[in-house]
């Protein structure tokens, strides 16, 4: 049986596979911001949840990348977990001369 890395490996070189995947990456850095953000403040999904007001399967929905939160949501994450929120805009590889 295969694992997940030799899956993803294989699946990369298909080029609809590989399109769709590069295409949800900047939802899979947000997500593992966050992940990363709340492991370093040393907190549980329920505790960041009870700090936000919110429930633990929202935090949950937020950490796996299934929806996109509002700016309002970001900052109040960022509250709950004693950090700043930071939002860039970084030339793309197509503007790049």
């Amino acid at each position: 049986m295969k694992d997940v890395r030799e899956l993803h490996d294989a699946w990369m070189k298909e080029p609809d596979y590989r399109e769709a995947y590069v295409a949800l990456e900047p939802e899979f850095a947000l997500a593992r911001a966050l992940i990363a953000a709340r492991v370093r403040a040393g907190l549980t999904q329920e505790q960041v949840a009870s700090r936000m007001e919110t429930t633990q399967s929202v935090i949950a929905r937020l950490e796996s990348g299934r929806i996109r939160p509002s700016t309002r949501t970001l900052e109040r994450f960022a509250k709950a977990t004693g950090t700043r929120l930071r939002i860039e805009f970084d030339p793309s590889a197509e503007a790049r001369p």
